[in-house]
């Protein structure tokens, strides 16, 4: 007896219009926020840039993340980057474990 009363065809209309723009605004902003990401560097930054070293005596603590953040690259290659600024004599390892290493930059 009860139920749902049968819309009429200009009701139907109006909520199919709407139903599109709110699809419309939705890929909009998806796609407006595919654009923004960028892929991450593979190659690290030279070891042996002046300006590059600078940077990293500015920052009080340097751990894979902050530099992989800082330089936009992978974290795999920040960690590898880290090490050979170690083995170059232009950071300190301060602590750590397997999973992450913090330096410092000598002075």
């Amino acid at each position: 007896m009860g139920g749902k009363k049968k819309l009429s065809l200009k009701q139907m209309e109006r909520m199919q219009a709407k139903r599109d723009e709110e699809e419309r605004k939705k890929r909009e902003k998806k796609g407006s926020m595919l654009r923004e990401k960028k892929p991450l560097g593979i190659v690290p930054p030279d070891p042996r840039n002046e300006k590059i070293v600078s940077e990293l005596k500015k920052m009080p603590v340097l751990t894979p993340y902050t530099v992989a953040s800082h330089f936009n690259i992978r974290i795999s290659t920040a960690k590898d980057f880290l090490e050979q600024l170690e083995e170059n004599g232009i950071i300190q390892f301060v602590s750590g474990n397997h999973d992450i290493k913090i330096y410092k930059p000598k002075q």
